[in-house]
Parts: structure tokens; C-alpha cells; sequence
């Protein structure tokens, strides 16, 4: 099982494990619940974010990528500041499209911009005028840092990660996709799949992780 999976199961049971306190405090002596409210086990009254909540305290693995102006850019640069993580790429279709306009309509909601890292999956189709294109089909120039690197980075990158690049075919990527939110620690704290990504459950959760 992946570092990724192992993470998502033990938030899913720290999750489960508030579920079944929350049930013991209203029940009553025969098991059944009184005439209090009930209180909803769903992740933003157990955790407070509306994505899946990791464990608290697993460091986000760093990792020094280029951007499209060939600068060195490192995830540890964003120490203090909310960081919002994806693996698209320029061909992907739909679930890329998706992926970039859930995080533009985030964007728009906040008051302040939020710090986007997006790290390619397929760096030999990612050219600069595909890139360029992307971002600016999505509403994104100038909005997010594209990174790419040598395909021994990447590769890195994406095992550490559990991303399933390009080169795996479409299906195996389309599994993996998901959006990550780094806290000002730098550590991992809040997944979305493509189900749970909206532009107003993960505008939430960077607010919640900026303390606001």
C-alpha cells in the first residue's frame, strides 16, 4: 500500500473513531439517542475541512523543479504560506480542465491569491506554447507556477507523491488525479479527489489552513 493510501485510511479512521464518540456522548443508557440533535460524522464537523483531512504532523516531501522562465523553484520557498498541488498536463482533456477550473473558481473566492504549484506529468508534451495555451483555456496565466524538470526529478516527484503520470495512460492517471493543500509548515494536510473538488469546499480549506 502506498505512503499516500496509508495516510487517507488512517484519516478515514480518526474520522470514524470522532463518529463513534460523538454517538456515545448522545445516546442514552439503552444505546438509542436522546432527544438531542444529532450531530452530522461528516468531515467538516470532525475535522473542519470539507476535503479528506490527513494525519497531522507527515511532512510534505520537498522537491526543486524549473519554471517556464527556467528559474529553480522549491516547494520549502513557500514555507508560511498555504500551497495548493497538482500533477496536470497541457493534453489531458477533461480531467485536467477540471482539475484547473475548480482551483480558478478557489482563487476567486479568496481575498488573497494562494500560492498554486503545478507539476507536469508529461514533460515532453508540456512545450512552453502548450503550457501557455492551458493556462490560458483554464483562466490560469499568471495565476499558477508551471514546473517541469529532467524526467529523473519528475520521477521522483511523482513516486513520492503517488501520481501516475501521462506515460502510465490516461486510465491510471485519471485514478491519481487529485489536489493536495500544503500547510504553512509544510506539512500535508487536506486531499481532494475529483468527487470532493469544488470551488467552494477547497476555497474552505485554504482559509481554514490560513487561520481565517
Amino acid at each position: 500500500m502506498g505512503r499516500r493510501a496509508q495516510l487517507l485510511l488512517l484519516g478515514a479512521a480518526v474520522a470514524l473513531a470522532a463518529a463513534f464518540a460523538v454517538v456515545a456522548t448522545v445516546a442514552g443508557p439503552s444505546g438509542h439517542s436522546d432527544s438531542s440533535p444529532r450531530v452530522s460524522a461528516g468531515a467538516t464537523s470532525t475535522s473542519g475541512f470539507d476535503g479528506a483531512a490527513l494525519p497531522a504532523g507527515v511532512s510534505a516531501a520537498d522537491f526543486t523543479l524549473t519554471d517556464r522562465r527556467g528559474r529553480a523553484v522549491s516547494l520549502s520557498d513557500y514555507r508560511g504560506h498555504v500551497v495548493v498541488l497538482a500533477f496536470p498536463y497541457s493534453s489531458c482533456g477533461a480531467t485536467c480542465v477540471v482539475i484547473a477550473q475548480q482551483i480558478r473558481g478557489a482563487l476567486d473566492e479568496l481575498a488573497r491569491p494562494a500560492a498554486v504549484l503545478f507539476v507536469s506529468a508529461d514533460p515532453a508534451a508540456d512545450t512552453p506554447a502548450r503550457v501557455s495555451r492551458f493556462l490560458s483555456q483554464v483562466s490560469l496565466s499568471g495565476r499558477v507556477v508551471y514546473l517541469s524538470g529532467p524526467a529523473s526529478k519528475l520521477r521522483a516527484v511523482w513516486r513520492e507523491y503517488r501520481v501516475a503520470p501521462a506515460s502510465a495512460g490516461r486510465t491510471a492517471f485519471d485514478r491519481s488525479a487529485s489536489v493536495l493543500l500544503i500547510d504553512g509548515l509544510g506539512h500535508e494536510r487536506v486531499v481532494f479527489d475529483l468527487e470532493q473538488l469544488t470551488p467552494e469546499s477547497l476555497a474552505h480549506d485554504i482559509r481554514t489552513l490560513e487561520g481565517g
